[in-house]
C-alpha cells in the first residue's frame, strides 16, 4: 500500500512501486486529465507537478512522489496561477484539439509561479518539450503572457 498526497488529499493506493504516475492517477484513481501521449517523456502530456516541479508522469515511478505532493490539472484551479492560465487561455482561445492542453496548462502554472514576468525566451525553454500536434505555440505564448499580466 502507497500513500501519496494528490490533489491535496490523502490517496491509499494497492499498486506497485514502479507504476508509473501517469497510470495510478488515470486507471486507479480515475484522474483522467492528465493525458498519455508518447510514454517516453518527450511530448509533455502527461506533465503534472511534484511538489510544484513539473515531471512527465509517464515515465516517473510512483514511489518517487510518497512524501511529495502531486498536483494534476483537476486542482490546478485552486491554485491562483493556476486560475490565472485558464483564464487566459480561454481568453486567448488556445485551445484547438485540446489533448496536449493539460500537460501544456502544468508547465505554464509552474513557470508563472517561479517567473511572473517571462521573456518569450523563458517561455519558449520553459515549455520546450511539451508538444502541441495543433501549432497553437503563439497563442500559448500569448496566453502565458496574459496570465503574468493578471499575477501582475
Amino acid at each position: 500500500m502507497i500513500i501519496l498526497n494528490i490533489n491535496g488529499k490523502e490517496e491509499k493506493l494497492d499498486v506497485s512501486d514502479d507504476m508509473p504516475i501517469l497510470w495510478a492517477l488515470r486507471d486507479v484513481m480515475h484522474l483522467t486529465g492528465t493525458k498519455f501521449g508518447c510514454g517516453m517523456a518527450q511530448c509533455g502530456a502527461c506533465t503534472v507537478h511534484l511538489d510544484g516541479e513539473p515531471i512527465r508522469s509517464c515515465i516517473t515511478p510512483i514511489a518517487a512522489a510518497v512524501g511529495k505532493k502531486i498536483t494534476t490539472i483537476e486542482d490546478i484551479q485552486n491554485d491562483k496561477v493556476g486560475q490565472a492560465v485558464q483564464a487566459a487561455w480561454s481568453e486567448v482561445d488556445v485551445v484547438q484539439c485540446g489533448y496536449c492542453q493539460s500537460g501544456q496548462i502544468m508547465a505554464a502554472t509552474a513557470l508563472l509561479t517561479s517567473n511572473q514576468t517571462p521573456t518569450d525566451a523563458d517561455i519558449d525553454a520553459a515549455m520546450s518539450g511539451n508538444i502541441c500536434r495543433c501549432g497553437t505555440y503563439p497563442r500559448i505564448r500569448a496566453a502565458i503572457h496574459a496570465a503574468a499580466t493578471k499575477l501582475a
